[in-house]
């Protein structure tokens, strides 16, 4: 009996090991790389690395971004946290614009003095630059006129290499500008563009804005990849995808798709690609045509071919409003005309002054403002 018992007891420990190996072997080692307070702590090939289904609002997950800044294009909203701006129903994430004058009044626009640093850590002031902490309104440099959302995974979540999938539907209505992308989490190669940029999916609102005959409005999505030494030189147009669909990105969700590897980035919608950038030895320096002037320093000459898209990004989803970057081009068709130039030193008053033009296209008293909002089913990130 003694005998049996040994030997039942060798079998059940051989199995065991044999069961752990098992298990080791089943993680495959993966070039992804992860940080941040929701990152797994081993990363196997082909694991769920960071997921969101929106049945709640995790904000442990999603930090959310506090300025008047204007996302550096001198945009028109005001970037808080509010459940009016961004919530969770059904399932849904939303991110929603209003009427800064809604809280404070009208008047307060043209005459209010607006300081949104808060004691709590979730109230600081995340931007201070362009006057995004502190501002004075006047008849003539109006308060940023619309309040809205701008979330991310800064604290929770980074990583590097990975498949990205976002299910979302666009939203419509005259200047809202939508955006889903990434940054980097350390500036590893310098401050933007120097480190990257990557812009999964942006659109713009309008309904039937048309530029050289080209529906550019809520037909038209785009992908897109920032890079370069200095903000004045810029290789995004060698790395800019578009595809019109001509029922609307407002109309349905859509799975916005990133598969970025080692050797190359490629942007997809629906499973279907959208264009990809596969740089060569000379890496996106010479991708993106720098190596054509000898005084400017290659700052990724000691990263892989793949930098700055070679470190550890965080996700971002956003509604904008606006701006004077060129996004929103000057001359374009619309039904109500662009109520501000680009180059005019007035711009968000005299956005703010076309209101009604712009703000009947929002229908926000409809259905709690849905088809205004930014609309996200989950988010997922996988290893390679």
């Amino acid at each position: 009996m003694a005998l049996i018992s040994l030997q039942s007891n060798m079998l059940l420990l051989l199995a065991s090991i044999a069961g752990l190996v098992s298990l080791g072997a089943a993680c495959t080692p993966s070039a992804t790389t992860v940080s941040g307070t929701h990152a797994p702590g081993t990363v196997c090939s082909g694991d769920l690395i960071f997921s969101d289904d929106f049945d709640y609002f995790d904000l442990e997950k999603w930090q959310h971004e506090n300025t008047l800044a204007g996302g550096g294009n001198w945009e028109f909203q005001y970037y808080c946290n509010n459940r009016t701006n961004s919530f969770t129903h059904s399932g849904t994430l939303f991110i929603r614009p209003s009427l800064t004058s809604d809280q404070f009044g009208e008047p307060f626009l043209s005459t209010g003095h607006l300081n949104i640093e808060g004691g709590a850590p979730a109230d600081r002031c995340t931007n201070p630059q362009w006057w995004g902490c502190d501002r004075q309104g006047t008849p003539a440099n109006v308060l940023n006129p619309i309040k809205s959302a701008r979330l991310r995974t800064v604290n929770s979540f980074s990583f590097r290499y990975g498949r990205v999938e976002v299910r979302a539907k666009m939203p419509a209505g005259d200047w809202l500008w939508p955006a889903i992308w990434l940054m980097p989490a350390y500036n590893a190669y310098g401050s933007w563009p120097s480190s990257g940029e990557i812009d999964l999916v942006e659109s713009r609102g309008n309904r039937n804005m048309f530029s050289n005959g080209l529906h550019i409005g809520t037909q038209e999505a785009g992908s897109t990849l920032h890079y370069g030494p200095y903000p004045g030189l810029n290789g995004w147009e060698r790395a800019h995808w578009i595809r019109r669909n001509g029922a609307g990105y407002d109309t349905d969700f859509h799975r916005y798709q990133l598969e970025w590897t080692p050797d190359f980035i490629r942007f997809s919608i629906d499973d279907v690609e959208l264009g990809r950038a596969t740089p060569g030895n000379g890496g996106f320096w010479e991708y993106g045509g720098f190596n054509s002037n000898p005084n400017i320093l290659n700052p990724w000459r000691y990263g892989s071919k793949m930098a700055p898209f070679d470190e550890k990004f965080y996700i971002i989803m956003n509604v904008a409003v606006g701006g004077t970057n060129g996004f929103f081009p000057d001359g374009v068709d619309n039904p109500n005309p662009k109520p501000w130039w680009n180059g005019s030193p007035t711009a968000a008053t005299d956005f703010w002054n076309g209101r009604g033009g712009w703000l009947p296209t929002w229908q926000l008293d409809v259905n709690d403002g849905q088809d205004a909002s930014l609309q996200v089913d989950y988010v997922r990130v996988w290893a390679l």
